[in-house]
């Protein structure tokens, strides 16, 4: 039995099992995954809440022998770093801050004669890649796939930026834009704290490249994982300065109206009605602005998915026949017909199957839930299987009818990182 089975067997959440032992949720979901291991502090507290003796406790933390066969040296239990791709995509973000800091302290003269040419490709060779990648990782049902692609780009892109020509700026936005891709594989497979510091090294890159609408997403992006845990004050305040920086960015784009439909969900966890409302009609407005205001790469908000997202917020305030009808009206739009975005179909879906859950009827909530289950195996999303997880979180009293728990057993094995 792996510790996430166990978890499961006494009935607790991710995020139960964290508060128990004192840790964050993030870094239950890396003990499940074997990517780190409990620290001898966490171990007696972890055994104590699995009601395990420390015996079992290792037991249930070694792999299997097979798993660590023909690696010489590596200790029982201890996952292998070696070639980890999330490790080497931590290098090259630390790579890419420590030679963008170093440019931004020169005096502009002296950084653009320091990156007067590139040894591989242009800065529009890059924008072009990124955007090209952007339009795989849409279009990819395992949003995971991309990584090794962007890993790449990267280690392309650092070999740029300590080369001796080229324009600084232009390789920072590129370098800015790439790290909200890499922040969007790690949010989709629940590595949150991977996405944030994607997303505040993006922050970062686009402050030295005096880019505001790519700072603005980058911190619109860094909220969604503040939402994720449940953190909406904090979130609410990372996109309070997202708006006055998307108010000092290009009118034409979409970015201050995106910041806005994310304001709205910030707004509706916080349980206010009126301040939700009012950000989802300053979202609205994006219909007013020409089709390219979107780049579909860092900035993909053109209002096509304004009635999932209001349905989303109204099912978090509680308004359910709201958000029944948005959601229904939603599942209608050729991009959520069956058979093309897997994940955004199967997070309305979800919300369609809270609502049966919060009405108590076990009909709806299973038929909703079980197709948005098929969805998630189809796509290897981790982000709908979180919404599943916190869907099980939710069944209370529902859970003595057999379907429910069907369903609730389905949810149980799905794979999340």
């Amino acid at each position: 039995m792996g510790l996430a089975r166990r978890r499961r067997a006494l009935g607790y959440s991710q995020e139960k099992l964290a508060e128990l032992v004192g840790v964050d949720r993030t870094t239950v979901g890396r003990w499940e995954s074997g990517r780190i291991v409990p620290q001898p502090p966490q171990r007696r507290a972890l055994a104590t809440a699995l009601e395990l003796s420390l015996p079992e406790l290792d037991d249930l933390l070694t792999p299997p022998r097979a798993a660590s066969e023909g690696r010489p040296g590596q200790q029982p239990g201890v996952p292998t770093r070696a070639g980890d791709p999330d490790e080497m995509i931590r290098r090259e973000f630390l790579h890419i801050l420590t030679v963008s800091g170093a440019l931004s302290a020169l005096p502009a003269e002296e950084a653009e004669a320091l990156t007067a040419g590139v040894r591989r490709g242009t800065p529009a060779d890059f924008a072009r890649m990124n955007s090209h990648l952007w339009q795989v990782y849409q279009l990819s049902r395992s949003k995971g796939s991309v990584y090794p692609v962007v890993r790449d780009q990267l280690t392309t892109l650092n070999e740029a930026l300590g080369g001796r020509r080229g324009n600084a700026r232009p390789l920072l936005s590129a370098a800015a834009d790439l790290f909200q891709l890499a922040g969007e594989v790690a949010f989709d497979a629940n590595r949150y704290a991977d996405a944030a510091a994607s997303y505040a090294l993006a922050a970062s890159l686009s402050k030295d490249a005096g880019a505001y609408d790519l700072w603005a997403c980058a911190l619109v992006r860094h909220a969604y994982v503040d939402m994720s845990e449940h953190r909406y004050r904090q979130a609410a305040q990372i996109l309070d300065v997202a708006e006055r920086l998307a108010g000092r960015g290009d009118k034409m784009l979409s970015t201050r109206h995106w910041v806005a439909s994310v304001q709205a969900e910030a707004h509706a966890g916080l349980g206010d009605l009126d301040a939700c409302e009012r950000a989802l009609e300053r979202a609205e407005e994006v219909r007013e602005l020409t089709p390219d205001s979107a780049n579909g790469g860092w900035l993909r908000f053109d209002g096509s998915r304004l009635a999932e997202e209001r349905g989303a917020r109204y099912v978090r305030l509680g308004c359910l026949d709201l958000a029944e009808g948005t959601l229904r009206e939603a599942l209608q739009q050729t991009a959520l017909a069956s058979g093309q975005s897997l994940r955004r179909r199967g997070a309305v879906l979800t919300d369609l199957a809270a609502i049966g859950v919060r009405r108590r009827d076990p009909e709806q909530a299973v038929s909703y839930g079980r197709e948005a289950v098929e969805l998630a195996r189809a796509s290897s999303s981790g982000y709908v299987a979180r919404r599943l997880r916190d869907l099980c979180d939710e069944f209370g009293p529902l859970s003595r009818d057999h379907r429910v728990a069907e369903l609730g057993a389905e949810i149980a094995t799905l794979s999340t990182p």
